[in-house]
C-alpha cells in the first residue's frame, strides 16, 4: 500500500482521513493493545508513532504490538533519528520549516537517509509548521525553534508555499502535544487554499466538532493523541465526525 497515494486520492475524492497519534513514552502496551483494538474498530486511517522524547526503549515494542492487534497502517511521526522500524508502513520525513534550526531543517536527515535508503519503508517528505499554542511544547524546546504566532496566517502560508516549491509533498500544521490552543481554521483554510499538497492538521484537538470544523477549513488527516490518551471512547466519536464530512 502507497501512503501517500492514497492520501492523494482521498483528498482529490474530497475525504478527510483520521489519525491517531500515540506515543511510546505516554502509553503502556497493554493499554496500546486496547487501543489499537478500538482504533480498527472505529476505522481510524492511520496510525502515527513518535513523540518529542524516548525514555521508555518501547519503540519497536510498540511498532509489532500495534501490528498483531490491527491492521491500519503505521507512520513513524519521529521526534528524533532514533524513532526508525522497517516493520512500520511509512514515515513521515519531517524538515521543521517553521524554524531556523539547520539540524530539523536538513542535518539529521543527512544523518538517517542511509539507514532509510536500505529500509522497505515509505518515505514522506513533509513540511512541518509548529504554530504557537499557548504554552511551551515538548517539540519547540527539544528542537530549540520558535512557533509561528498563531494569528500570523500570511507566515504560515508563505512557510507551506516555500515547503511546497521545495518539493515537500505534504505540509503539517501542529500546535504541538498537549496545546492549550488549536491552530485556527483561519489558518488552516489559508494554507490549505492556496497549496496542492495535502495538509496535516494536529496539536490540541479535543473534540469531534474541532476535528470536523478542521475538516471544513481544509485539513486532509486530523491527528488527535492527547485527548484519546484521557479518553479513549475519542476514537469512535472522531473519527465518526472527521469521516462524516465530504465535499
Amino acid at each position: 500500500m502507497n501512503i501517500y497515494n492514497s492520501i492523494l486520492n482521498y483528498k482529490e475524492q474530497g475525504k478527510k482521513l483520521f489519525a491517531v497519534l500515540i506515543d511510546p513514552d505516554k502509553i503502556k502496551i497493554k493499554d496500546l493493545e486496547r487501543v489499537s483494538e478500538k482504533s480498527q474498530e472505529s476505522k481510524v486511517d492511520f496510525i502515527f508513532l513518535g513523540g518529542s522524547l524516548l525514555t521508555n526503549n518501547v519503540f519497536d515494542e510498540c511498532i509489532s504490538t500495534i501490528k498483531k492487534s490491527c491492521s491500519i497502517p503505521v507512520i513513524i511521526f519521529p521526534g528524533n533519528i532514533m524513532q526508525i522500524n522497517g516493520e512500520a508502513d511509512a514515515i513521515l520525513f519531517l524538515s521543521l520549516i517553521s524554524g531556523r534550526n539547520a539540524d530539523m531543517l536538513i542535518g539529521k536527515h543527512v544523518i538517517v537517509a542511509p539507514i532509510l535508503k536500505r529500509l522497505n519503508l515509505e518515505v514522506i517528505p513533509t513540511g512541518y509548521i509548529l504554530i504557537e499554542s499557548g504554552k511551551l511544547t515538548s517539540v519547540s524546546y527539544i528542537s530549540n525553534t520558535i512557533p509561528i504566532p498563531h494569528d500570523k496566517d500570511d507566515i504560515a502560508l508563505c512557510t507551506a508555499l516555500a515547503g511546497e516549491m521545495l518539493g515537500l509533498k505534504i505540509i503539517f500544521l501542529d500546535g504541538g502535544s498537549g496545546a492549550y490552543n488549536p491552530v485556527s481554521e483561519k489558518m488552516i483554510a489559508k494554507v490549505s487554499n492556496n497549496v496542492s499538497t495535502p495538509v496535516i492538521v494536529g496539536g490540541g484537538i479535543k473534540t469531534p466538532d474541532k476535528a470536523f470544523q478542521n475538516c471544513k477549513a481544509g485539513a486532509d488527516v486530523v491527528v488527535v493523541g492527547n485527548a484519546i490518551e484521557s479518553d479513549s471512547n475519542l476514537i469512535n466519536e472522531i473519527s465518526c465526525a472527521v469521516h462524516s464530512y465530504s465535499l
